[in-house]
Parts: C-alpha cells; sequence; structure tokens
C-alpha cells in the first residue's frame, strides 16, 4: 500500500470519527433518540473519544455526552458508571476553551438530577476544576462552570458548603462584575443557591463581601439578572445580622419599584425578599413600612394572582404580628392603583378569589395576625365581613387540614377582643361549639353594658337564636348562654324559646269564645 493510500485512509478514519460525533452530538438533541443511543452502547464509544487526540472531536464527544446526561437521571448515572467524569476532570487543564465549557457542561448535566450525583461529580475533583475554570479567561468557560457549580449547590447544604470550602464564592462575586450579562445571571444564580441552605453559609457570602455588588443590580435593565439578585439577597437574609446586612445596603426602598416590573419572577422575589427582612424584628419591619413597603405590597397583591401573591400575603402577616401599631399600619395602609384597597380588604379578596389550599391559610393567617391585637384591630377586620369566610372554610370538609388549622386560629386570635357585635351575630348560626363559646363570650362581656346592642340584639334575632343552643349543664356554653339571658327580663328570654309557642298554642286550645 502507497503512502498516499495510507494517508487516504487516516483521513477517512478523521472524518468518520468526526462525522460519528457530530451526528450523535444532533441526535442526542431529540429526546426521542436519546434511550435508543444509549440502548446502542454510545456511551462507552463517546468514552473513547474524549481521549482522540483531534480536540474538536474531544469536544463534540464530551458536548454529545453531556446532552445525554442531561436527558435523565439513568443516564447521568449511566455516564458516572462509566468513568467519565475523572476522565473529564484529568484533562480539564489540559485543553482549550471549547473542550472546557464542554466538560463544564457534562458535570452540570450530571449535577443537577440528585444529591447523589452531585456527589459523584463532588468525590471526582470536579468542584476544583469547576473554580479553575472561574478563573479562565474566556467569559463562556466561567459561565459554564458559574453554572454547573450552582446546579451542585443546590441540592444540600453539604454540597453547597464544598463549593464554599473550593473557594468558588469570591471567584463569583467577581463574575457578577464583569460587563458579560449572561455570566452575571449565572454567578448571582450559584449565588443564591449556596447560600439559601444555612445561615452559615449565606454568613460565608457576606463575609466576602457578596451584599454590596448584589445591592447595585437591583435596578439593572435586565429581568432576568434582577430575578436572580433579588433571590440572592432574599436567601442571604436568614437571620437578623444577615437582614441587617441587607437593608444596610440599601436596597431599600429602590427594590420597591421592582413590584410593579413586567417580570412576574422579578415581583415575586422582591416580595420574598421583603418577607425574608420583615420576619426578624419590628425595627427591621418599620424600616420596610417607613418607606413604603406596606402600600406597594398591598397593591401588587391587587394586580396579581395565585403563588405569586403568597410572598406578600405572608409579608403583611409577619409585620403585623410584631406590635399593635404595626398591625394598624397594616390595616390603614392603602394602595394607590384603584380600588385603592387597604391591608385587610385586600387579604379578604385574596382569601376569596384564591381557590388552591395553601394561599388561603396564609390570608388566613395574615388576617388572624392583623386583627388578634385589640378591639380596634379586630374591628378592621370584622368590617372586612372576613369572619364568616374564614368560619366557612374551617367547616368546609374540602379544606385541607393546613386550612382548617389556620382558620381556626384566626378565629380564636380575632374573637376573644371583638367588640363589634353586629359582625359576630352571622357566626351565631354556623358555628360549632368550640368557636361558639367564644362568639357568645363576646356579647356576655358587651351585652351587660348596652342597651342600644340589647336591643339590636332582639330585634336581630340573636336572643331567639340563643335559645335554640343546646350546650351541656355546668360547660362554658351554657354559662355564657345563661349570662346572655339574664341581660333580659325572664318574660323575654320565655318569649323566644320554643317552649313558649307551645304553652300559648295550648291555652289557645282551652279557650272557649263566647
Amino acid at each position: 500500500m502507497s503512502q498516499r493510500q495510507i494517508a487516504q485512509v487516516f483521513e477517512q478514519y478523521q472524518k468518520s470519527r468526526v462525522q460519528f460525533v457530530q451526528t450523535v452530538a444532533t441526535l442526542s438533541t431529540r429526546p426521542q433518540n436519546v434511550e435508543i443511543l444509549h440502548s446502542a452502547g454510545v456511551m462507552p464509544l463517546l468514552r473513547a473519544l474524549m481521549l482522540d487526540v483531534v480536540p474538536s472531536i474531544q469536544q463534540t464527544a464530551a458536548l454529545a455526552l453531556g446532552r445525554l446526561a442531561e436527558h435523565s437521571e439513568p443516564l447521568a448515572g449511566a455516564l458516572v458508571t462509566e468513568d467519565v467524569l475523572p476522565e473529564l476532570v484529568r484533562s480539564l487543564g489540559e485543553q482549550n476553551r471549547f473542550y472546557k465549557k464542554a466538560a463544564a457542561f457534562v458535570m452540570r448535566a450530571v449535577a443537577k438530577h440528585s444529591p447523589e450525583l452531585a456527589q459523584a461529580v463532588v468525590s471526582c475533583g470536579g468542584v476544583g476544576a469547576l473554580v479553575l475554570c472561574l478563573e479562565d479567561f474566556d467569559p463562556g468557560v466561567k459561565e459554564a462552570a458559574a453554572w454547573a457549580l450552582g446546579c451542585l449547590a443546590r441540592h444540600n447544604g453539604s454540597l453547597a458548603q464544598s463549593v464554599v470550602d473550593a473557594g468558588a464564592v469570591p471567584l463569583l462575586l467577581l463574575g457578577l462584575q464583569e460587563p458579560e450579562m449572561a455570566l452575571k445571571r449565572t454567578a448571582a444564580s450559584a449565588l443564591c443557591e449556596v447560600c439559601k441552605h444555612t445561615p452559615e453559609l449565606a454568613q460565608a457570602a457576606v463575609d466576602e463581601g457578596a451584599v454590596a455588588p448584589l445591592a447595585q443590580m437591583v435596578l439593572s435593565k435586565d429581568a432576568k439578572l434582577k430575578r436572580h439578585v433579588f433571590s440572592a439577597l432574599g436567601q442571604i437574609s436568614h437571620s437578623l445580622d444577615l437582614a441587617e446586612a441587607v437593608v444596610v445596603a440599601e436596597v431599600f426602598p429602590a427594590a420597591l419599584t421592582c413590584l410593579r416590573d413586567p417580570d412576574e419572577g422579578v415581583r415575586k422575589n422582591v416580595a420574598t425578599l421583603m418577607r425574608e427582612v420583615v420576619k426578624h424584628t419590628p425595627e427591621l419591619s418599620q424600616v420596610i413600612v417607613n418607606c413604603g413597603g406596606l402600600a406597594a405590597v398591598i397593591d401588587s397583591l391587587g394586580n396579581c394572582h395565585g403563588n405569586e401573591r403568597l410572598p406578600g400575603i405572608m409579608m403583611l402577616g409577619y409585620v403585623a404580628a410584631h406590635s399593635e401599631n404595626l398591625a394598624m399600619a397594616a390595616i390603614l395602609s392603602t394602595c394607590l392603583t384603584p380600588p385603592c384597597l387597604q391591608g385587610v380588604p385586600q387579604l379578604a379578596l385574596c382569601l376569596s378569589e384564591e381557590t388552591e389550599h395553601h394561599l388561603r391559610a396564609a390570608a388566613a393567617w395574615s388576617i388572624g395576625q392583623i386583627g388578634r391585637h385589640s378591639s380596634e384591630h379586630a374591628k378592621a377586620v370584622a368590617a372586612s365581613n372576613v369572619l364568616p369566610r374564614l368560619l366557612e372554610l374551617y367547616v368546609d370538609p374540602g379544606s385541607s387540614e393546613d386550612l382548617k388549622d389556620k382558620c381556626k386560629r384566626a378565629l380564636k386570635g380575632i374573637l376573644p377582643v371583638c367588640t363589634h357585635l353586629p359582625a359576630l351575630e352571622p357566626l351565631l348560626y354556623a358555628a360549632p361549639n368550640n368557636i361558639l363559646k367564644h362568639v357568645l363570650c363576646q356579647f356576655s362581656k358587651v351585652l351587660p353594658r348596652d342597651s342600644k346592642s340589647r336591643r339590636l340584639f332582639v330585634t336581630n334575632g340573636g336572643l331567639k337564636r340563643v335559645q335554640e343552643l343546646k350546650a351541656d349543664p355546668g360547660s362554658v356554653l351554657q354559662e355564657h348562654i345563661d349570662t346572655i339571658n339574664g341581660c333580659f327580663s325572664e318574660e323575654m328570654v320565655r318569649y323566644y324559646t320554643h317552649a313558649y309557642a307551645s304553652v300559648l298554642l295550648e291555652k289557645m286550645e282551652d279557650q272557649n269564645p263566647a
């Protein structure tokens, strides 16, 4: 065979290898092809081609493996079983930027599925290799590495700690300051995944100076970046000290304007950040109140639906839980957008409009936190006609246990301080005894001192309803009934009993008209 023929054979071999990896990489983009390729035994072939002398073949083979692993957890597990990861990590430092991006993609595709697969990436030295990629000059390599580190850190605190221990956080912060928008986004997202697990991990990021660069980006024009930035700041605010660090960085009131952002994710993450800040202390809540945070959240609740409402609903509850003054601020704050509702009517609307039980439970909890402080707070809640709705959801067999519990707690918190009797009268007809005793307790407190309330109680049918109630002798419920009856003459009480009507009928039968 001549030298030319040998060269042609080698050329044909190289072309075949290139054609093979390119075809597999293309086919693996379609989900319907992935299982067929795996069944045909393509992974060992691709692993061998990762060691090829031609860089383009190495890169394409790695890309194809990443696409296969990304498709499903079993395929990612098969890639681990084939010992692809150690080979990737060993060769990473010697390869060009295209191979590094492909290798980071493979590690991300494996790590995203489960903690066990993510641990396999850590165990083969993948975290250190990815951190080295964060130091690369190429922004695309940095982005791919940051994305993979975020997928590693997302699963649990132990994996996130391995990312921190490898020195990734300072490099991710440098990525935030790069001009490339895609790199900024992935760096912010990775920081969020690291910080979300424990206060200690969040503190590690804060100690490296994470808050300041994030705070500078809250008014970015890029919606995706803002989404990740607010999420990261919310995840950082685990403890009082960390939340104070966010507030000191002057994130507010600038962040409030983003509650009207066109992007749903931005709006939800801003509300979540506010919720995480206000829940710690009255002082932090007061900071948010002073910069107009309550009105902004109430306004946002009127412009969204579903799960986007959840953090705003809970934020109002956390603020109100701290003190009477803050609860009153939640009552009096009014949004600027028509119909310009205040806090309690807006929560009542959420309780009425939403169908998901966890959203209704959150609204019930927040209403309870607002109304439990004093008679004025309870009156503001009762004036929104929300008490019958809470009772309806509590007794509804279709309500979840959590929803029932939140409604019961709200009622038991509000009723003992509610002296607005017209709002309590509808509850006389539907409340079970464990709630009814709280309702009657309030009537037994107010009626002896208020002649006008006694008159309305009779004319509105309240006294008649009390006579229809059945209570065990000596029970708390019976004591309240006796106290209420004691506010009226014996003749009037007897008039509204069923037995009195029977006596009148008997007398009528005994009469003999002339």
